[in-house]
């Protein structure tokens, strides 16, 4: 049976995550707070940060600010889109 959580994100119960997905205090968290389906969109939106931003994983400033867009994204005012973002997914991106 799935453990289940009441998501941050989602605002009802939900799959849990299986394990921790990140060290420390905010990973465990994270784990207690956060559905399956809302790590998958952090992941999603966390993916077009570092596109947008061309940020370097390896980088400890870059991961320091993508901590602190994952806490923003699930325990604060939320993660917001760089202002020159456009969603390739977006109906008004195919016209030109």
């Amino acid at each position: 049976m799935a453990r289940m959580v009441k998501c941050v994100l989602l605002g009802g119960e939900a799959e849990g995550l299986e394990r921790a997905p990140y060290p420390g205090e905010l990973g465990q968290r994270i784990h207690e707070n956060v559905s399956k389906e809302a790590w998958q969109r952090w992941i999603k939106h966390q993916t077009m940060l570092l596109n947008e931003y061309r940020l370097t994983p390896i980088d400890p400033e870059a991961r320091k600010f993508l901590v602190e867009e994952m806490e923003k994204f699930f325990f604060g005012e939320g993660s917001q889109r760089p202002q020159q973002f456009v969603d390739p997914d977006s109906p008004s991106s195919s016209q030109n």
